[in-house]
């Protein structure tokens, strides 16, 4: 039996239960979601604290990572207070602060190959918000034998991009775009070449939005389409993704391939 929202919840969501997209019934789907954000950085602090402040029921967080100074420009979760702490912890002190109905779950770990699968399982969607170029692999290697939506996004110095990849919704997954897993070499992150620290945000709240639409089931989403955003210029483009028949991933021949016939 569904628990009807207290009155502080109905006072806290109160500008998303009038939009009629939403309302009392989008609001309760909300609350019985659960999404899992690999990453704790620049873009997945937006992604989030919207994501908690929408009323999201369950929240994961994966990252192994510490607080460094250098990651206050643009990891948002994070404080000057929180330098030398766990990600993962502090994340979930800023949730919590931010809306204590969320279930925060805490994983401080990173994500790899051998461990992707088990702590994507169990969730409704998962938002990838990682600068580690393997683990967008990993990630998406595990989303599409799980059949969960996996919203991307990657940013770079002024530039950024988003989509949605669920093959079992007939849509591309990663690997349609990016074929080739990167060769061993340094990361192509922030810490590399720099990063504009608003850009990350844009492309996490869209992260965020494209999250809650698909469980909210409304609007048309990212899938299929790649949106690629030049903060320099302030231009976003669109990209058509089509699902790679020869994908070794999602592919008719692959493992987690698409059913015919």
């Amino acid at each position: 039996m569904t628990m009807p929202l207290s009155d502080e919840e109905m006072r806290r969501y109160a500008r998303q239960l009038i939009l009629p997209e939403i309302d009392l019934a989008g609001q309760h789907t909300l609350r019985a979601s659960s999404v899992l954000c690999v990453g704790a950085g620049g873009l997945g602090s937006p992604v989030a604290l919207y994501l908690a402040a929408a009323g999201i029921g369950r929240l994961g967080i994966v990252d192994a990572d510490v607080v460094d100074c250098s990651n206050l420009q643009r990891q948002i979760l994070h404080g000057t207070g929180d330098v030398g702490r766990a990600k993962t912890d502090s994340a979930a002190d800023a949730l919590r602060r931010l809306n204590p109905h969320v279930d925060v779950v805490r994983h401080a770990v990173g994500l790899t190959r051998d461990n992707a699968s088990q702590l994507l399982e169990g969730w409704d969607v998962v938002v990838g918000a990682t600068d580690n170029l393997d683990a967008r692999y990993w990630i998406n290697e595990a989303a599409v034998r799980l059949a969960k939506p996996n919203v991307y996004g990657a940013i770079g110095r002024f530039d950024g991009q988003a989509s949605v990849f669920a093959p079992h919704r007939g849509g591309p997954c990663y690997r349609c775009l990016y074929p080739e897993p990167p060769v061993p070499g340094p990361e192509l992150g922030a810490a590399s070449n720099g990063v504009l620290g608003v850009v990350p945000g844009i492309v996490g709240c869209i992260q965020a939005a494209e999250a809650l639409k698909w469980i909210l089931g409304i609007g048309s989403s990212l899938l299929g389409r790649l949106l690629v955003l030049n903060a320099l210029e302030m231009r976003f483009r669109e990209v058509q993704i089509r699902p790679d028949p020869a994908c070794p991933v999602c592919g008719k021949h692959s493992a987690g391939g698409r059913a015919t016939g």
